[in-house]
């Protein structure tokens, strides 16, 4: 039998993040919106929501269906 782990909203990931991927946007859940020595991340952000605390918990899939990617110019 498979050990659940508990765990606290507020443990969760906090942000909702559409990234720039090879094949378009990706979507990602991160803690913090920390971007990086020399902010190297921030081109690659397309798009970033804060969770409710109801939220945190839920798969990157059922987030992307509820925050649909942003529109990314490929030209």
């Amino acid at each position: 039998m498979a050990r659940r782990r508990d765990t606290d909203a507020a443990d969760l990931p906090r942000y909702f993040v559409w990234v720039r991927g090879l094949e378009g946007p990706e979507p990602q859940k991160w803690t913090a919106m920390d971007f990086g020595i020399g902010d190297w991340k921030r081109p690659l952000v397309l798009a970033y929501l804060e969770l409710p605390e109801d939220e945190r918990p839920l798969s990157l899939s059922v987030l992307a269906r509820r925050y649909p990617p942003p529109r990314v110019d490929l030209s």
